[in-house]
């Protein structure tokens, strides 16, 4: 083996120990918790990687929990509706900046871009008048409201990419066939953007689903909680435990579902993000 080879090798060795190394980092903590999530209450705080014992006593409490399931109908409620009206809206004003002719498409794109860079925090105080204002305080439509804040603008950002990729003899031939815009962006355009829909309806989804600050301040009634905000709120039996096989548990029930999907439609999203990336 000449030195080059070993040079080869060598770069090819550290590569694979990089990926490892970045692997591990990334999926303890994750298999942590799902392995705590299945431990005895006694065994949660044992320094054994692998537990003594496997048991569904934390799912069990979690399930029995009339919060925790009813948090879970409102995240799906809430985040499926946000996803929905992100999408059909979103899709629309992408078309509009991607492939119809008006002044201005530059700067209200990238004032579209702006609108994702401010904290959540900075919006707060304003979306609170907001929903007292509409009666829409404590109420799952408050929140869908709320979320379009930062579903929205990202929806349309990457959609706007994907309707400039497709190609323009597409739309000519329909416009030569007397077709509406409309029709056009509903028969012809809409269908070819589906890895894009996906991805970024996905996208948002899990962006809704897991998010806690605006959950938190625009809900105060166990009813209208999201699941973010009731697993932070599992107390123990005193107020010196916390639940924490309780939390691990909920906090399964939450993910997998998410990791599922994404490892289903993962050539989607690929697909779907890197579209805009290839001129069409």
């Amino acid at each position: 083996m000449n030195d080059q080879q070993t040079k080869v090798l060598v770069l090819r060795v550290l590569f694979y120990l990089l990926v490892v190394v970045i692997l591990v980092f990334n999926l303890f903590p994750f298999l942590y918790a799902l392995l705590s999530s299945f431990r005895p209450s006694n065994d949660l705080f044992s320094t054994d990687l692998w537990p003594k014992a496997l048991g569904l006593d934390h799912y069990q409490a979690v399930f029995k929990d009339a919060r925790f399931v009813g948090s879970l109908l409102n995240s799906v409620i809430v985040a499926g509706s946000t996803v929905l009206i992100s999408l059909a809206l979103g899709s629309l004003c992408a078309y509009a900046l991607g492939r119809l002719p008006f002044r201005f498409k530059g700067p209200v794109l990238y004032l579209v871009l702006t609108m994702t860079m401010f904290p959540q925090i900075s919006v707060l105080s304003g979306l609170f008048v907001m929903l007292k204002a509409l009666n829409l305080f404590n109420t799952r439509q408050g929140l869908v409201v709320t979320y379009l804040i930062f579903t929205m603008p990202f929806t349309i950002w990457v959609m706007t990419q994907y309707f400039r990729s497709l190609p323009k003899e597409l739309e000519e031939a329909a416009y030569v066939d007397g077709a509406s815009p409309l029709t056009v962006f509903w028969q012809i355009l809409l269908p070819l953007t589906m890895p894009g829909l996906v991805s970024t309806g996905l996208l948002a989804f899990i962006a809704a689903w897991n998010e806690f600050l605006f959950a938190l301040t625009f809900t105060v009634t166990d009813t209208m909680k999201t699941v973010p905000v009731v697993i932070s709120q599992f107390s123990g039996t005193s107020s010196f435990e916390q639940p924490w096989g309780s939390i691990m548990a909920a906090s399964m029930v939450v993910t997998i579902p998410l990791v599922i999907l994404v490892m289903i439609f993962q050539y989607r999203i690929v697909a779907g993000l890197t579209a805009g990336a290839v001129k069409g």
